[in-house]
């Protein structure tokens, strides 16, 4: 470890931002952590905060003290570590055999003043977002998040947080997308299209992205307030149509599927569409699922399934547990991800199942969820829709 720490001694100074460590060797413990520079009572402290399931728990150290952390955890319980500095970005990467690479890369930072930095060292300072605050966005004015002047309203701040959690997922999977051609999106379930709206500003018109954009509602005053929207802003690539997700035909070709409290069964069409398509991408947060919670039957789990709210938050997740299971059977690399915190909305898991055309077909693991599909008594409709041919669906 003597070459993390000198690598760690040379760039924590003046000018450092932040380090994050993740990639976690093992499941229990901490998943990640993030260290960052705070000012306390005028001296300088590292803050490290730890990941450990949905609990963050901040520690501030002094520079020896950090690095001789650091060290350990790159060591014993992590895989990858990212440190920013005004100077320089560096990354260390750590093989399955313990063997460590570390590569850094110069900033420019010429014109650049000691001010434009000194934010970094705030112990309270407001969190960077992808939508910042203070900058006034027309369509989160119109839509009641933000004011003219860019402030966000303090009632709609948790939607403002969503909107904002929602398209890190998206910059987490740009590079799944193509990049010749223009990216097609659909978001099946749009309703006021806060989300629909924040994709297409944030692809289009921040990263300047080849993109169509298609919002799907049954609402028609809802599609046609957000198409009136969109004509407003100049988004020309954005469209917003009334119709049904199980019925919906209008295109032979996605790139990325998205769906948001999409209702019950309405979720399973969504995702079986994509599947169709082919799509690189999925993001779905699933709603009500009421389909299992009447038909889910379990001779040992009995007695905890009697209590209406435990079997509602059962079925819930054995649904979506099904799901993920099942887009994995299809060839995509699936996760079940907490899109914002538990106090805010119960709704709050996000199923993102990326394609890989690598993925091999798993026996193995089709035969394990087909078991846990018959333990339960349960037909997920996303089932019949992927995987029995003699009936219409996708496959």
């Amino acid at each position: 470890m003597t070459e993390l720490k000198e690598f760690l001694e040379k760039n924590i100074e003046e000018g450092f931002q932040r380090i994050l460590i993740s990639n976690a060797r093992k499941r229990e413990g901490a998943s990640k952590l993030q260290v960052r520079p705070v000012l306390l009572k005028g001296q300088l402290w590292y803050q490290v905060t730890r990941t450990e399931g949905t609990k963050e728990i901040h520690k501030n150290y002094g520079k020896e003290e950090l690095i001789s952390c650091l060290c350990t955890e790159m060591e014993e319980n992590f895989r990858q570590l990212q440190l920013e500095s005004v100077k320089v970005r560096g990354t260390v990467l750590v093989s399955k055999k313990g063997r460590m690479s570390i590569k850094t890369k110069v900033q420019n930072v010429q014109g650049k003043s000691r001010e434009e930095f000194a934010p970094m060292l705030s112990h309270n300072r407001t969190k960077r977002y992808l939508l910042q605050e203070g900058v006034p966005v027309p369509w989160l004015v119109d839509l009641g998040v933000m004011s003219q002047d860019g402030k966000v309203k303090h009632s709609r701040y948790d939607k403002f947080k969503q909107l904002n959690r929602f398209l890190e997922f998206i910059q987490d999977i740009l590079p799944k997308l193509p990049k010749d051609r223009e990216i097609r999106i659909i978001d099946f379930g749009c309703g006021k299209s806060y989300l629909t709206f924040a994709m297409y500003y944030y692809l289009k018109v921040l990263n300047h992205y080849d993109i169509q954009v298609t919002g799907l509602d049954l609402k028609k005053d809802v599609i046609e307030h957000c198409s009136r929207l969109a004509e407003k802003y100049g988004y020309d690539k954005l469209e917003f149509l009334q119709g049904d997700i199980a019925s919906y035909e209008g295109t032979d070709q996605v790139d990325m599927v998205v769906t948001l409290h999409a209702c019950d069964t309405a979720t399973d069409y969504a995702l079986a569409k994509a599947v169709k398509w082919n799509a690189s991408v999925i993001l779905s947060v699933p709603c009500c699922q009421h389909e299992l919670n009447r038909q889910v039957e379990n001779e040992m789990l009995a007695p905890i399934l009697e209590y209406g709210i435990l079997k509602e938050r059962f079925a819930a997740l054995l649904t979506d547990g099904l799901r993920a299971q099942m887009l994995t059977t299809a060839g995509y690399d699936t996760q079940i991800l907490e899109f914002i915190d538990m106090e805010h909305t119960p709704k709050n898991l996000l199923i993102r199942a990326v394609k890989n055309p690598q993925r091999k077909q798993d026996l193995q693991q089709q035969k394990a969820w087909k078991e846990c599909v018959q333990a339960f008594h349960v037909q997920p409709s996303l089932e019949k829709l992927l995987f029995e041919t003699d009936k219409e669906g996708c496959r």
